[in-house]
């Protein structure tokens, strides 16, 4: 049996799934799930939490669908354990996304985030905005 792709995928990425599953965040986002092993640490956990308890997000999905989504993503998520800090990215923010990736050894970063996709790749860590990652995933078939 063929392993599992280790992804990382993006805050917004997610939140794009949620919001509008059918976009390209959310197909790409949906095929990682499928397809692949889903890293995130306590940090990207909380800070996904945290923009989905956003009240702008109110008029598009409940807050009680936002938290069983969460409840579902906690428990289908590879956990990872920061060890080694990461402080490569210009936005300082977005370094919990490359310590997870590291740590966890990920092979792909999925973001739309241009202060990640300048350091692509990152460590022998592919990152690719999600449309690149659905392309990536045809050809791979």
């Amino acid at each position: 049996m063929k392993a599992r792709t280790r992804i990382v995928l993006d805050t917004n990425a997610i939140v794009s799934r949620l919001l509008v599953p059918d976009s390209i965040p959310g197909q790409a986002v949906r095929k990682a799930v499928d397809e692949g092993e889903i890293l995130m640490s306590e940090s990207t956990l909380y800070e996904l939490a945290e923009v989905l308890g956003r009240e702008k997000f109110d008029v598009y999905v409940s807050r009680q669908d936002r938290e069983e989504f969460l409840r579902i993503l906690g428990r289908i998520v590879e956990m990872v354990s920061i060890l080694h800090a990461v402080h490569d990215c210009r936005d300082m923010r977005d370094n919990h996304i490359l310590e997870v990736a590291v740590n966890g050894q990920a092979q792909i970063i999925v973001t739309g985030d241009e202060d990640l996709l300048v350091l692509n790749p990152f460590r022998g860590i592919s990152i690719m905005k999600p449309v690149d990652y659905l392309k990536w995933k045809l050809a791979s078939h």
